[in-house]
């Protein structure tokens, strides 16, 4: 999806201050695209920090938690997300890729893998 929202309407569309969407991107569960310095959020990043947002308050799951859990499980099973619900979503992770620089683990959806590749 085309990123078209800078991070302060991102944080408005989702109800929390632009300081934890940067956070979120220093922990790695987040990567805005950069348009002239700025971050920019698309609608997959939305959805996917809405579903962040509901394994962290309505699970109540901690970040560090989230980062191991998503090496092992795609972010639609921590969820129970129904079949239906994640076989379209647009921001799922499915963690099954390799990561060349640290060797861990990584699970990436399809935008992020090419967001990733050279």
């Amino acid at each position: 999806m085309v990123p078209v929202y800078p991070i302060g309407v991102a944080a408005k569309l989702l109800d929390v201050h632009p300081r934890t969407l940067r956070l979120y991107e220093a922990e790695g569960l987040v990567s805005p695209h950069y348009k002239g310095g700025r971050r920019i959020f698309s609608q997959s990043d939305i959805q996917w920090i809405s579903c962040l947002r509901s394994i962290i308050h309505d699970e109540g799951i901690s970040i560090p938690a989230i980062k191991r859990l998503l090496k092992y499980e795609p972010c639609w099973k921590i969820l129970n997300c129904p079949k239906e619900v994640h076989e379209t979503c647009e921001a799922k992770v499915d963690w099954t890729e390799k990561s060349g620089d640290d060797n861990e683990t990584l699970n990436l959806c399809r935008r992020c893998k090419e967001r990733l590749e050279p």
